[in-house]
């Protein structure tokens, strides 16, 4: 009889990342060692499986991620006959993924004028990491994928050099987690020429009709009246 060699515990789909009640499939395998083999499968301490194996194929262990406490690491060990504690696998740690968030766009100032730069912000507050932005003003993409490893948000700097680049901008989200791509409000720039033209001229008119209303209450103190008194 042959002593176990150290079993391989492997995700059949290739990814450690899991979404809610996503069924998953784990192969623990011994390549050495006389048959039967029992694995045991664990989650942390805790045994949740055996299957006895009258070969050296994998035993398949079948889960369903069902809630938060499904996620983990898991272990396998493999023994037979001739070894006294058997051997563990190496862990695989299952992390469940969150989709994103509604993204929020925003800017420190939404009035510009031309020949400026100016700054969108855009960030999902929740979703797992990492988390890909790209900005858009109408349906057309204006940056690169931007892949944020922290939660902050993907900054996009833009010069403002004609009229169309006062358009409607949006950002989109996405992470890992299947069709969770979500799209930001709508964001405008506004002219700040047009209200800094219009209050100097507000204020030129209010002072005119002052002068004039002052213009009018001396020629009635010191022309009219005077010219009243006399004729009587």
């Amino acid at each position: 009889f042959l002593e176990m060699s150290n079993p391989t515990l492997s995700h059949v789909q290739g990814t450690l990342e899991v979404i809610m009640n996503q069924n998953v499939s784990l192969s623990c395998h011994s390549d050495s060692g006389s048959p039967p083999v029992r694995y045991t499968l664990f989650k942390g301490k805790q045994k949740l499986a055996t299957l006895n194996s009258t070969d050296l194929t994998p035993a398949m262990f079948y889960l369903t991620i069902n809630s938060a406490r499904d996620v983990g690491e898991y272990k396998c060990k493999a023994e037979n006959r001739i070894s006294n504690k058997g051997k563990y696998s190496k862990p695989v740690n299952l992390t469940l993924i969150e989709p994103v968030s509604k993204p929020v766009l925003s800017s420190p100032s939404s009035q510009t004028n031309k020949g400026q730069n100016v700054t969108l912000s855009c960030l999902s507050e929740n979703g797992s990491l990492p988390i890909t932005y790209i900005f858009f003003r109408g349906r057309k993409n204006i940056s690169h994928p931007m892949r944020m490893q922290k939660k902050e948000a993907a900054i996009f700097v833009l010069f403002i050099n004609s009229s169309s680049d006062f358009g409607t901008y949006k950002c989109k989200a996405g992470n890992s987690f299947p069709n969770s791509t979500k799209y930001s409000n709508s964001f405008n720039f506004t002219l700040a020429e047009e209200r800094s033209n219009f209050q100097p001229l507000l204020i030129s008119l209010g002072l005119i009709l002052l002068l004039l209303a002052i213009g009018f209450a001396l020629a009635i103190q010191f022309v009219i009246i005077p010219s009243c008194k006399a004729s009587e």
